[in-house]
């Protein structure tokens, strides 16, 4: 089954969002982008095509979405998409899949990405705040991340109930 483009894709699809944990050259980038979408025109619910889509943000977020009311995504097609991340994160030695890490803007305009106590001690300092703007990547719905957006401060995110 061909990708849908994102826009195509209704807004109670669900989205799962992966941060690269470093920018990636640009070859990195085709090379991910390529492996996704070969993955993703062939990915399958027990035997039945999902109707999905994905998107490259900032040059650093992948947000992959499913149709679920076309077809919604078994538990092992779910593994079976993680499996084929991680295989790319091996081929390309970069983390994609990892869970519990920070994303956030810097006041230069970067992105960097921090371990949770790296963000508490940047935080003791004053060097990262509630009005510092994060990536959220825990979002589950494309309207979320359309409507409000990956980059909120992080009082509006996780980020901020967590380290309030």
């Amino acid at each position: 089954m061909p990708l849908d483009p994102w826009s195509s894709l209704p807004s109670a699809s669900r989205v799962w969002v992966f941060g690269t944990e470093r920018a990636l050259a640009p070859a990195e980038e085709r090379s991910l982008l390529d492996a996704v979408d070969a993955f993703l025109s062939d990915w399958r619910a027990h035997g039945h095509p999902l109707r999905c889509a994905r998107e490259w943000r900032e040059g650093r977020f992948l947000l992959v979405g499913v149709d679920q009311a076309s077809e919604p995504p078994s538990g092992c097609s779910i593994d079976a998409f993680v499996r084929s991340l991680k295989a790319l994160e091996a081929r390309l030695g970069v983390g994609l899949v990892g869970h519990g890490a920070i994303f956030y803007r810097t006041p230069d305009g970067d992105i960097e990405r921090v371990e949770r106590s790296t963000w508490r001690a940047r935080r003791a300092e004053g060097a990262v705040g509630a009005d510092t703007p994060v990536f959220d990547l825990t979002l589950t719905e494309k309207a979320q991340a359309d409507e409000v957006g990956l980059e909120r401060p992080a009082s509006e995110t996780w980020v901020g109930r967590a380290f309030a």
